[in-house]
């Protein structure tokens, strides 16, 4: 009998040993991979302006807007007009190293000291243009990163910095550079979907 219990717990004890699962390892990045990625972010930091036509969609808890976008970044200045799925122009946005003024339809200009506070007052949703120069482009801004996941091309595929959590899709060669043609941003309050329909003027 004792032989016979003995052997019960030896079969137990195997058997709640093969359900303990086994911790999943996290995956390096190849030396190839890392390379590729300091390569890219290499020419990546040569960019000092470009200028973007597209489209952009944001959806807010009680607010929305989908519509034209055309955008026009330099070191420290931005020009932003955003138009109705009709053509019409909906605002324009204009930033400084002073202050960020926007103009509506009807012709009000309104001004504050950064774009998010600003497009937060007037809109109704807060657009992150402090890091989307950056961002947009497919590569992290100065602040400390969350997370970050880079594919086995050296491309940037998911971000999470200042509270943000990003997504690229859709890279094309443009010129000497790889950028992506979608950009999905989602923070607590927002979802930003940013499809680039053309790249220009990307100079160092």
């Amino acid at each position: 009998m004792p032989a016979i219990r003995t052997l019960f717990l030896f079969c137990l004890i195997s058997a709640f040993a093969g359900c303990v699962s086994v911790p999943a390892t996290k995956t390096e990045p190849s030396t190839a991979a890392q390379n590729l990625r300091a390569q890219h972010l290499q020419q990546l930091a040569t960019i000092k302006q470009f200028s973007v036509q597209g489209r952009i969609g944001v959806q807010t808890n009680n607010k929305g807007f989908s519509g034209g976008l055309q955008w026009q970044h330099r070191s420290t200045e931005d020009d932003i007009s955003l138009y109705s799925p009709l053509g019409s122009q909906v605002a324009s946005i204009t930033k400084t190293a002073d202050q960020v003024v926007l103009k509506d339809s009807g012709g009000n200009s309104f001004s504050a000291v950064d774009a998010e506070t600003l497009t937060q007052q007037t809109l109704g949703w807060k657009l992150p243009l402090t890091g989307l120069a950056d961002w947009s482009i497919g590569r992290p801004t100065q602040s400390p990163i969350q997370s970050s996941h880079w594919n086995e091309q050296g491309l940037l595929t998911n971000l999470e910095q200042d509270g943000w959590k990003i997504e690229y899709d859709n890279y094309q060669q443009q010129g000497a550079y790889m950028l992506p043609g979608k950009i999905f941003l989602k923070s607590d309050q927002l979802n930003l979907k940013l499809l680039v329909e053309k790249w220009n003027n990307l100079e160092q």
